[in-house]
């Protein structure tokens, strides 16, 4: 059988200048009537991607024409037929991020990252933290707090002195951004299972925005996350080079 591939590409001159070199080489298949789609770009490409064809149920193969590749293989115009065919295969589910407005709208958004709730004016936010139902945090003090899949444990989660999590953990990352009080509260490991809810405390004085990748909304008063497992992505990497590796390595650089 004859590999069918759909090959995307960012704008960025370079990603755009590989895809047509692929095209010339091994053709080019409509996304719908395709077996894998290769993606050409970084990491926020490659999220794009994986959410923008959710419904296709295609494995994506990404290659790295940006600045950020941790989802992304090395890019090379040649063998690409063998590295599809021996491509292994890594399942992630999302995040579903339900995001309640001052004005009494209700927005609903997926991550594969991380979903954050980020302070949007000059004072710290005020978060009550409640999951499964359970009070765990009265008032949190801090620049924001994020829930990371393991798979985007080393993006910002990582960056705000979150944990890397094996990328078979049935575990999500709570970690506070820059937490005043409790002073230096590292956050917590829960169960993938759990729904989280934070509530903003004196929002209109301490006003507060939401993130699930790069969908933004503003003035939140209420955000509740939970993973859905019954959404599942699949990313493709070289042998010897998937999430798992990736992941392990990226703690003893």
């Amino acid at each position: 059988m004859t590999l069918r591939i759909a090959f995307t590409a960012s704008d960025a001159h370079s990603a755009q200048t590989a895809r047509a070199a692929l095209i010339g080489r091994y053709g080019n298949t409509p996304e719908e009537q395709a077996h894998i789609i290769v993606a050409l770009g970084g990491d926020g490409f490659m999220l794009q991607t994986l959410h923008r064809t959710q419904h296709l149920d295609l494995p994506v193969y990404g290659m790295n024409r940006g600045t950020v590749g941790f989802l992304m293989n090395e890019y090379s115009e040649t063998d690409l037929m063998d590295r599809l065919s021996d491509a292994e295969e890594a399942v992630i589910n999302p995040l579903s991020m339900k995001a309640t407005c001052a004005d009494g709208h209700v927005h609903h958004a997926l991550a594969i990252n991380e979903v954050s709730v980020l302070r949007a004016g000059p004072q710290a936010a005020k978060l009550r933290i409640t999951i499964d139902g359970r009070l765990r945090m009265e008032e949190l003090v801090c620049d924001g707090a994020l829930i990371a899949t393991p798979a985007g444990s080393t993006a910002y989660n990582y960056s705000a002195h979150g944990p890397i999590l094996p990328i078979g953990s049935d575990v999500l990352a709570l970690t506070a951004i820059a937490p005043f009080r409790p002073r230096r509260w590292r956050g917590a490991l829960l169960p993938k299972t759990a729904h989280v809810r934070f509530d903003v405390r004196d929002p209109e004085k301490r006003p507060v925005m939401a993130e699930a990748d790069s969908y933004s909304v503003e003035k939140v008063i209420s955000v509740e996350i939970k993973s859905e497992p019954d959404i599942k992505h699949r990313i493709l990497f070289d042998p010897g080079h998937g999430l798992e590796e990736r992941l392990i390595r990226e703690q003893f650089v």
